[in-house]
């Protein structure tokens, strides 16, 4: 085991560092997949064979969104240090619901750091959970509780003085939608407003809506604004939505899934001013902290309101006043009983690297973002789809002569040319009926000439729709003749990590 796990672990950080002369994405051959198919294994086999198996089968096939040229959807690119500590949770094999352990004030601290890297205030509580959707669905069950005006624990949703409403933005992410299933209120119960030329939310239809709202006998309860939408990366006017939300009585929750850490950037923390008053805020620390899958966090500015959403009473499970059980159990802040040691890797990564390193690191994605629209705006064969508001840029090929339908077809080609060839993984979205190519940057390995190499690749498929590219014609990107832009400070999160 011992031999073993070195030989893991070496060749773990063999592939990190190869990973710019690999291709991003390669689908796995018909007759590979034939080996996840068959019956359960009975007898035991050598841990060599097993790991054989990984390394050739499964680490070839993967994501690849450690990879620098990985810009599909929004994910982060991983972390050595948060994977080594992830190896170490796992070790400890603590259960994260309560106990009086050293890994549970290890969670306390992290989302106390968290509490204060995004300005709310002394007493606000958090919790750990698997990413972005469940942080969103924590605020916004405390969101149901507190605003339902009966208690919930008792009474169910249909004994309500009236039916509750939540507003978002025609930009908001589907996981919201699925909050409105488990959450009983059913998807009438969201109101999505219109956005305007920037895709944020429109504050005089938001207050139109709440206002007809009223007049209709339901009950405004909630607004759930999005720093950094994903198909384009608006950003709600975070300021005017609370100013609306307090003088309304109405709760403010912001999915910050992709935009919320900017707070740490030092150079675009004015992009989520405002943030620190919501009444609770989802954050996905595998996007702008790049830790490994999976953790998020919730974070609810009153404690009390937050406890009294989740917690509840049993026999088997109270606090002591010595002993293992003798510290306030972390189950009552979340749905899960059983929790993984996930606090671990956040904050090792933080102490190993510092706020200011990631907050650079966000500076850097974003200048990027800018970067590329540039080239783009700059092309005339390219078109941008959408204002650039942050590090998600949508754009496409734009020959002339084609109508909708074969510019969607002939953009999707260009997108599965790129991912089919191993030269990068970008994605596709529809913004107002019309297809875009989509960009999204949350990448700690990208480098600008990965950019420009994006673009010249987009370029010779759009023109050349027979031709398909090939990694041999990347392998000078090591010596690229663009070099690197200089940036303030050291961005880098590790060697190859």
């Amino acid at each position: 085991m011992r031999a073993v796990a070195h030989l893991m672990v070496n060749d773990a950080f063999t592939r990190l560092e190869g990973l710019r002369d690999g291709p991003v994405w390669q689908s796995m051959p018909e007759e590979m997949r034939g080996a996840f198919s068959g019956p359960v294994p009975t007898d035991p086999s050598p841990l060599e064979a097993v790991y054989t198996d990984v390394a050739t089968k499964l680490y070839p096939h993967a994501m690849g969104n450690l990879h620098p040229r990985f810009w599909a959807w929004y994910m982060g690119s991983g972390c050595l240090t948060g994977a080594l500590a992830d190896f170490l949770a796992a070790i400890d094999g603590s259960n994260l619901g309560g106990g009086n352990t050293g890994a549970n004030l290890v969670d306390r601290q992290v989302t106390d750091w968290l509490r204060q890297m995004m300005g709310f205030p002394e007493g606000a509580s958090g919790t750990l959970v698997s990413g972005g959707s469940m942080a969103n669905v924590i605020g916004l069950t405390t969101a149901r509780n507190v605003m339902a005006g009966i208690d919930l624990h008792q009474e169910s949703l249909a004994d309500a003085p009236q039916r509750l409403r939540f507003y978002s933005s025609d930009q908001v992410h589907n996981c919201h939608l699925k909050a409105m299933n488990l959450l009983g209120l059913g998807g009438r119960s969201l109101l999505r407003v219109a956005t305007d030329h920037t895709f944020r939310m429109d504050v005089d239809a938001l207050r139109a809506a709440i206002a007809a709202d009223r007049a209709a006998g339901l009950r405004p309860a909630c607004v759930i604004a999005t720093a950094g939408t994903t198909n384009t990366g608006a950003i709600d006017p975070l300021p005017e939505i609370a100013d609306l939300c307090r003088d309304e009585g109405l709760w403010l929750h912001i999915d910050g899934c992709i935009g919320a850490l900017f707070a740490i950037a030092p150079e675009n923390r004015h992009l989520v001013a405002g943030i620190e008053r919501a009444d609770s805020l989802a954050l996905d620390l595998h996007k702008g902290l790049h830790a490994p899958f999976d953790v998020g966090c919730a974070l609810v500015r009153d404690r009390r309101q937050h406890r009294m959403t989740f917690a509840e009473t049993a026999e088997y499970l109270q606090v002591a006043r010595r002993g293992l059980a003798a510290a306030e159990f972390l189950h009552d802040y979340s749905l899960e009983t059983t929790r993984g040691f996930r606090a671990l890797k956040v904050w090792m990564m933080l102490r190993h690297h510092g706020v200011d390193s990631f907050g650079r690191i966000l500076d850097r994605n974003i200048a990027q973002a800018r970067h590329l629209t540039q080239l783009i705006e700059a092309d005339p064969l390219l078109a941008l789809m959408a204002p650039t508001a942050s590090t998600v840029v949508c754009f496409r090929h734009d020959p002339g002569g084609m109508d909708e339908a074969r510019l969607k077809a002939h953009n999707t080609e260009i997108m599965l040319r790129l991912q089919e060839s191993g030269v990068a993984v970008i994605s596709e979205t529809t913004i107002r009926g019309r297809l875009a190519l989509r960009v999204a940057i949350c990448n700690h390995r990208t480098r600008d000439d990965d950019l420009d190499l994006l673009i010249r690749e987009v370029r010779q498929i759009g023109e050349n729709p027979t031709a398909s590219p090939t990694l041999r014609n990347r392998s000078s990107l090591r010596h690229s003749r663009t070099p690197t832009k200089p940036h303030r400070g050291k961005a880098q999160v590790s060697k190859g990590g």
